[in-house]
């Protein structure tokens, strides 16, 4: 019977090669990217028309919650995107596994803690805090 898997003899030994990781990666970049579009647009005729307002006016502006909703969808979106950016450059040019492993989390960690850090400072404005 022959075997119809894309693994070679090794690698469904070692359980390596196409585990169709690949595929859902490069989807959710394309995802993203195309979520981005309208979000960044949106963003930036948004930000470019508060230029004339004061720093209270544009705490009110992002208190609103179609605005804090919105600025949260796009820093999630853009971290995300950021992340899945990363991490095909860390795994493309970063050729020993340790180092390629450490950079992996840590690029992880980093864009965990700043896409919190982002959507806490929305919604503790939203929320009047």
């Amino acid at each position: 019977m022959r075997s119809t898997s894309m693994r070679s003899t090794l690698g469904r030994v070692r359980h390596l090669g196409s585990a169709k990781e690949g595929a859902h990666h490069w989807w959710m970049q394309r995802l993203t990217a195309l979520a981005l579009v309208p979000l960044v647009l949106w963003f930036v005729v948004s930000v470019a028309g508060l230029s004339s307002l004061d720093y209270p006016a544009a705490l009110v502006w992002i208190g609103s919650p179609s605005v804090a909703v919105t600025l949260v969808l796009l820093i999630g979106a853009t971290f995300y995107h950021a992340q899945l950016g990363l991490q095909v450059v860390i795994e493309d040019y970063i050729h020993n596994e340790g180092l390629k492993l450490a950079t992996l989390v840590l690029v992880k960690f980093a864009v965990i803690i700043l896409a919190v850090a982002s959507i806490f400072a929305v919604l503790k404005i939203a929320f009047g805090g």
